[in-house]
């Protein structure tokens, strides 16, 4: 038995998912007067995408069960410490990574979330969860609040938050990645620039998609 698949933590994910799923209807009309060209355009823009975001600050945008089974199962094998994940929203993923942590033995989790009201719905369902204790969450541009107080050396980076700023956000922590460490990397296919750096093939990374959006790095050292 794990963290991730115990009561009541099993119990928590699985509520957490099914109210993201009612939620879904509601995100859709959030953004149903954009066609899909304006939404590719707010998406992949370093400009402009907060507009999108100003429309989704109460939805949910959790990874999908499969791949929150994908990041549990990646911090456990590589035996992670410290992880870092940019984009906290209500928490789904962090909860996957801070069971990880526990069931690792310990350590630390730095995220960081825009949105002042998901912080404090992350905040309630870590506290839920058990793992509080392991999560650290900053409020605010990620690009500020990753910039200081850093672990020596990152395990495991989630990306998952702006699309636009995946490159920018691996600027700012790449020299923390060892050898080894994994970056994963949710809708990846909207930021075009980020995954030819890290499947080019003196970039530093061994890299292949995972499903149909989500790309999973390694690196392979500087």
């Amino acid at each position: 038995m794990t963290t991730l698949t115990a009561a009541p933590f099993a119990d928590l994910l699985d509520r957490l998912f099914t109210e993201a799923d009612l939620l879904q209807p509601a995100t859709n009309l959030a953004i149903a007067d954009l066609d899909g060209d304006d939404r590719d355009r707010l998406m992949r823009s370093k400009t402009e995408y907060l507009a999108l975001y100003a429309r989704l600050k109460d939805a949910p945008l959790p990874v999908s069960r499969e791949t929150g089974k994908l990041l549990y199962l990646l911090a456990r094998s590589g035996r992670a410490r410290t992880i870092v994940e940019f984009g906290t929203s209500f928490g789904i993923s962090t909860l996957h990574l801070a069971a990880a942590l526990r069931d690792n033995g310990g350590g630390r989790l730095i995220t960081t979330e825009f949105e002042p009201s998901k912080v404090a719905r992350a905040r309630r369902n870590l506290a839920a969860g058990g793992v509080a204790d392991l999560v650290e969450i900053r409020t605010g541009d990620a690009l500020v609040t990753l910039r200081d107080d850093l672990p020596e050396t990152i395990d495991l980076l989630l990306l998952d938050g702006a699309k636009a700023l995946y490159g920018d956000i691996l600027d700012l922590l790449e020299s923390r990645l060892r050898p080894g460490s994994i970056v994963v990397a949710d809708n990846a296919d909207y930021s075009p620039e980020y995954l030819a750096r890290v499947r080019a093939a003196k970039g530093g990374y061994l890299s292949l998609p995972f499903g149909p959006d989500v790309e999973v790095s390694v690196r392979l050292g500087a």
